[in-house]
C-alpha cells in the first residue's frame, strides 16, 4: 500500500486473505509486504522483489500466491508489467489467486478479460489521482503553503491550522497529521540566517565564486541543511532560490507518476510572493541573479573543446595522482565533473580518454597490498620456526610455508568491505588449495591496513574446503582463531609433531624454544 483508501491498509488486506485461505483449506506460510510504498514502479517494492526472487530461485515453500486484488501487483503504467510478474510465477509452478475479485483466476476467457481491464483501471486510477493531487497542490501553493521536500538551509517548517495559527515547528522527517493543517516556511536559527547573508555578500560584493564559498564554509566546519559539507551546486541553489527574499515557488520541476524529472519553463511555475519573511534584500538577490545570468555558463558550449578540457583533466591527474568528482569540482580552471559526464556520456569515459583507470589502479593496489601482507606473515613464520630450532622456507609465489620439509601451511588474506550501514564482510578472493596441511586466513580491519586476527585450521577440517566469515558461521571458527602472530607457532609446531609421528621411520622433532611455551 502507499496512501490509498483505508480498505487497502495492510491489515485489511491480510484479514481478507486469511478468510480466503481458511475457506479453501490453505495455510499461510509466508507474507510479503510493501507498506508505505508506491505501486508505480518495482524498484522500491522490496517485498514484491523478494517474492519473485524466492519463486524463481526455487526457495518457495508454497504452491499458491494469494493477492488481495489485481491492483496490488502494482499500478504500473505499462499494463504488461504486472501480467509479466504473474506469468513468471505461474511458469515456476506457483499459482496466483485473487482474494477480493469476483472472478476465479483460472485462465478462462472471462478471467483473462477481467484481469486486463483491472490492470488498465489500476494504471488509470494513478493518472487520475495524479491530476487531482497536482491541482490541489497548485491551489495550496498559491496560498503560500509548502508542498513537501526540504525547506532549504536556514529555513524551518512551521505547522499551522486552517486559520494560520502556529502549532509547532516540524523536525526533519515529521509530517502533519491532520488534513486541515498546513505547513509554511519561516527563517531558522540566527547563525544560519547570518551564514546565508554572508554567502550572498561573498558572491555579490567580494565576487567569490561558488567553489570558493563552499570551500570557505567547509574550512569553517559549517554544514549544509543535510549535515554534509557544502558543494558548488548547493551554493548555487541557495543563491538562486527566491525563498530567501520571501517568495515561494512550486512546480519548477515535474516528476509525475515516478517518471524522470524535467525542468518546467517559468510560465508553468506556481508563485506566491511574500509567502514568508525574507532573509536577504531583494536588491542583493537580483544582483546575484544577474551575475549568474550574464557570466559564461558551465555548459557543453562554455568550454572551447573536448581536447582542451581533457588536457586540463590530464594535468590535474599528474598533479594529484588520482581523480574523483570531488577533486575535479574543487580544482581551479576546470569545468565541473557534470560537464565531463555530459560531454562524454559518463565520467568514466573521460577517465579512459586520458588513460586513467581508477578501477584497475585500485585493484592493482589491493593486489599489491595482499601480496605484501602474505609475504610479511610468511617471513615471520619462517623466522619463528628457525628460532625454536626448526627449518622453514616460504614460497612467495604460492604463498606456502614448508616446515621441516614435512608440514605445508598456505596463507590467504581476507580483505574487508562494507556491504551496508554497520555491516562488514570478509572474503578470500583466491581459490583455497586443499593440498596443504594447514590453512592460515588473515582477517584485515575495516580499512584493510591492519591484521585483525588469524584463522589457523587443518585443511581437512574446512567445511566444503571453504572459510566463511558470515555471522552465522563465525562460532565454528572460534577454536581456530588467534590474535597475534606469536600465537600461531604453537599450533603449527604441534601439527608438525603429529604429522612426523604418524610417518613410520621418521625421527621426532626437537624444540629449543621453551621461552615461547611450545613443546
Amino acid at each position: 500500500m502507499s496512501t490509498d483508501y483505508q480498505r487497502y491498509s495492510t491489515e485489511n488486506q491480510a484479514a481478507t486473505i486469511a478468510v480466503y485461505a481458511a475457506q479453501r483449506n490453505l495455510t499461510i506460510v509466508r507474507t510479503y509486504i510493501d507498506e508505505a510504498r508506491s505501486g508505480l514502479r518495482l524498484e522500491n517494492r522490496q517485498g514484491l522483489k523478494d517474492l519473485i526472487s524466492d519463486t524463481l530461485m526455487g526457495r518457495a515453500d508454497f504452491g499458491v500466491i494469494l493477492v488481495y486484488d489485481v491492483s496490488r501487483w502494482g499500478r504500473f503504467q505499462d499494463t504488461d508489467e504486472s501480467a509479466h510478474y504473474e506469468f513468471i510465477c505461474r511458469e515456476a509452478g506457483v499459482r496466483v489467486e485473487y482474494c477480493a475479485e469476483d472472478f476465479e483466476n483460472d485462465g478462462s476467457f472471462v478471467s483473462t478479460i477481467a484481469k486486463g481491464l483491472k490492470r488498465i483501471m489500476a494504471g488509470q486510477y494513478s493518472r487520475d489521482l495524479s491530476v487531482k493531487v497536482f491541482a490541489g497542490s497548485c491551489r495550496t501553493a498559491q496560498l503560500g503553503f509548502k508542498q513537501g521536500g526540504s525547506p532549504g538551509y536556514g529555513l524551518r517548517r512551521l505547522l499551522v491550522d486552517e486559520n494560520r495559527s502556529p502549532k509547532c515547528l516540524l523536525a526533519p522527517g515529521q509530517r502533519k497529521s491532520l488534513q486541515t493543517d498546513r505547513v509554511i516556511l519561516q527563517p531558522g536559527e540566527a547563525h544560519e540566517v547570518e551564514t546565508i547573508r554572508r554567502i550572498f555578500h561573498s558572491f555579490v560584493v567580494d565576487r567569490k565564486n561558488e567553489f570558493a564559498i563552499a570551500r570557505e564554509l567547509n574550512e569553517q566546519c559549517v554544514l549544509n541543511e543535510f549535515g554534509r559539507p557544502w558543494r558548488r551546486n548547493a551554493v548555487q541553489r541557495l543563491l538562486t532560490s527566491e525563498k530567501y527574499i520571501g517568495n515561494y515557488l512550486y512546480n519548477r520541476v515535474a516528476s509525475k507518476l515516478k517518471q524522470r524529472k524535467t525542468d518546467n519553463p517559468p510560465d508553468a511555475w506556481v508563485r506566491c510572493d511574500n509567502a514568508l519573511e525574507g532573509i536577504v534584500e531583494p536588491a542583493i538577490f537580483e544582483a546575484a541573479k544577474e551575475i549568474i545570468r550574464t557570466r559564461p555558463r558551465s555548459t557543453t558550449h562554455a568550454w572551447p573543446s573536448n581536447k582542451d578540457i581533457l588536457a586540463r583533466l590530464r594535468r590535474l591527474l599528474e598533479q594529484k595522482g588520482r581523480l574523483s568528482c570531488v577533486i575535479i569540482n574543487e580544482a581551479e580552471g576546470l569545468p565541473c565533473s557534470a560537464l565531463y559526464s555530459t560531454r562524454f556520456g559518463n565520467i568514466g569515459r573521460a577517465y579512459e580518454l586520458i588513460g586513467y583507470h581508477p578501477g584497475a589502479c585500485s585493484r592493482f593496489e589491493a593486489r599489491r597490498a595482499v601480496v605484501a601482507t602474505v609475504t610479511k606473515l610468511g617471513a615471520d613464520i619462517v623466522s619463528m620456526v628457525k628460532t625454536v630450532g626448526g627449518s622453514a622456507e616460504f614460497d612467495e609465489a604460492a604463498g606456502v610455508v614448508t616446515v621441516n620439509d614435512a608440514l605445508t601451511v598456505a596463507i590467504y588474506l581476507a580483505r574487508c568491505r562494507r556491504v551496508g550501514p554497520g555491516s562488514l564482510r570478509w572474503q578470500i578472493r583466491r581459490r583455497i588449495k586443499l593440498n596443504s596441511d594447514q590453512i592460515i586466513a588473515i582477517r584485515m580491519d575495516e580499512v584493510n591496513e591492519t591484521m585483525l586476527d588469524y584463522i589457523l585450521a587443518p585443511t581437512n577440517e574446512l567445511p566444503n574446503g571453504k572459510i566463511s566469515f558470515l555471522k552465522r558461521d563465525r562460532a565454528e571458527l572460534d577454536p581456530y582463531r588467534f590474535q597475534s602472530v606469536d600465537d600461531l607457532l604453537g599450533p603449527i609446531w604441534r601439527a608438525l609433531l603429529a604429522k612426523m609421528s604418524a610417518l613410520p621411520g621418521q625421527s621426532s622433532v626437537q624444540s629449543h624454544g621453551s621461552r615461547h611455551g611450545h613443546p
